[in-house]
């Protein structure tokens, strides 16, 4: 008896317990349907058997304790149409229509719409409208110039506070001219060539100042006059001074006296050699391109020109002819009176 007895209490525990098919007809099937969310309430319970009662009285239990949730909102039963759809929302879920995808273009389109462009641009570039052609030339080139001055702006030095103030050491003319006869009679030099002055020059130069007071940077090619900007910035960046500029484009540099290499010999403010490289091609290009814009609106202008000059000369071949006819009339007039 005693080995039966946990056994019976484990049934009558199970009996009293509620079934997953119990709690699905109390939830959706025992409560009537109704437009909208629905909120479940039990039955009656006279109207169950036994056994039902108690999975309903273990139900309302559960319910009082804690609302059915999932997450932060209570679930609801939608019953509109012939579905029923289950909702964790507030409100009931609306199908919104959504927008129509955009949707992509075959190659096929792109191929087309291509040709079509170069269709019409050579439709201009072959107008018999000489005013036509230059205008389609001088608009693609603004746009080109435009494009080269956005591409520039991403090369400018990013200053990241005020910029140093270099203070040169002041030396006596007989330091100069000491310096400058060493620096010429030495052969070390750093050559700045189209990229410019970059963080490598600077670098190169304090690594001849390791063993050197003085060293000459030689800069070709160089445009007239664009030497001392180029030693303004050597300076600035490099922390020497500049003792001579000679008129081969060579500038003669001094470290100082209480020189000390610096830990970082590249300045961080200064662009890389590839970067360098990149700047020079897109101001080359934007320099041609500028002269071929001054090239278009001449040319531009000078037909303006010609065309007031060709009416002008029409107008007044119509007027001499307008004259010529009023004289022969005015003789035949006067024939015919005598």
């Amino acid at each position: 008896m005693a080995s039966i007895l946990p056994w019976l209490l484990l049934r009558r525990r199970r009996t009293l317990q509620p079934s997953a098919t119990a709690l699905f007809y109390l939830r959706f099937v025992a409560s009537p349907p109704h437009n909208g969310p629905t909120t479940i309430s039990p039955p009656r319970l006279g109207a169950l058997p036994e056994r039902s009662r108690a999975a309903a009285g273990f139900a309302t239990a559960a319910r009082r304790q804690s609302p059915v949730r999932r997450g932060s909102t209570a679930v609801t039963l939608d019953t509109d149409g012939s579905f029923a759809r289950f909702s964790v929302r507030d409100e009931p879920l609306t199908t919104q229509p959504q927008g129509k995808k955009k949707q992509k273009m075959s190659k096929k389109s792109k191929v087309n719409q291509l040709k079509w462009f170069r269709l019409k641009a050579k439709k201009k570039m072959k107008s018999p409208n000489p005013e036509v052609r230059i205008r389609y030339k001088l608009d693609k080139a603004k746009r080109k110039e435009e494009w080269l001055i956005e591409k520039l702006r991403k090369y400018e030095a990013p200053w990241r506070g005020p910029a140093p103030v270099h203070d040169p050491e002041i030396l006596t003319e007989e330091e100069r001219f000491y310096l400058k006869r060493t620096g010429e009679k030495k052969k070390n030099y750093v050559p700045v060539g189209r990229r410019g002055v970059f963080g490598g020059v600077v670098l190169n130069m304090h690594l001849h100042w390791k063993r050197h007071e003085t060293m000459k940077v030689v800069c070709k090619p160089c445009r007239p006059g664009q030497v001392y900007d180029y030693a303004e910035e050597l300076a600035r960046l490099s922390k020497g001074t500049v003792i001579d500029v000679k008129p081969d484009n060579t500038i003669i540099l001094y470290r100082g006296k209480n020189y000390v290499q610096p830990k970082v010999m590249s300045p961080p403010d200064t662009l890389s050699k590839q970067k360098a490289l990149e700047k020079y091609r897109f101001e080359q290009s934007l320099e041609h391109t500028s002269k071929f814009i001054e090239q278009l609106e001449k040319e531009l202008e000078d037909y303006h020109k010609h065309v007031e000059l060709f009416k002008k000369r029409e107008g007044a071949i119509a007027e001499e002819i307008s004259d010529g006819d009023a004289d022969v009339d005015d003789l035949t007039s006067s024939s015919n009176t005598e």
